[in-house]
């Protein structure tokens, strides 16, 4: 069960998706998905707050896109934004703080910020990205050949948004500890 302080943690991070996302999308000319700073916040979800909390912050998220608000980038909302074009990439969302937040824990206080940012990278740009590709063969009958290389374009912007978010990160968690729990 989540904390008081816990909860005002989960809406600050919330709040950062939903700011992220004023950021306007930059269009991609032969791939329906644009380029978003969106997933920088998914991956500082990630990273300072692991699986439980983290998966918080992007259901909650989630659970407002599907209310009908507008909080992605693109300014679409509802259900059926997760059976469109960027269903798979959001998908990736999901299991990021999940996935990155497990393999955390099996490395343990030991690990160094480079194999935590190997880790993110993995996680939070190539399977994310991968479902991408994949939701845009299944769902969009695009040639899995042509919606992986499709989705190639992603990965410099994904790199760069993940070493932003370590070097973010580690002044975060210098500067508040105790943020890192779950």
């Amino acid at each position: 069960m989540f904390k008081r302080h816990d909860a005002a943690i989960i809406a600050l991070f919330v709040a950062l998706l939903i700011a992220l996302g004023f950021i306007p999308p930059l269009p991609v000319p032969f791939i329906p998905v644009p380029i978003v700073m969106q997933n920088l916040g998914v991956l500082l979800t990630a990273i300072l707050l692991g699986s439980k909390r983290g998966s918080a912050v992007i259901g909650l998220f989630f659970l407002l896109v599907i209310l009908g608000l507008p909080v992605l980038s693109s300014r679409t909302a509802g259900p059926a934004v997760f059976l469109g074009a960027s269903g798979g990439f959001l998908a990736g969302w999901v299991v990021t703080p999940v996935l990155y937040g497990t393999a955390d824990r099996l490395l343990g206080n030991h690990a160094h910020w480079w194999q935590r940012g190997i880790l993110l990278w993995l996680v939070g740009a190539v399977i994310v990205d991968f479902l991408g590709a994949l939701w845009l063969t299944v769902g969009l009958h695009m040639p899995f050949a042509s919606a992986l290389t499709a989705s190639l374009i992603f990965i410099p912007g994904d790199s760069l948004k993940t070493g932003l978010a370590i070097l973010v990160a580690q002044r975060i968690q210098a500067a508040v500890p105790q943020l890192k729990q779950g």
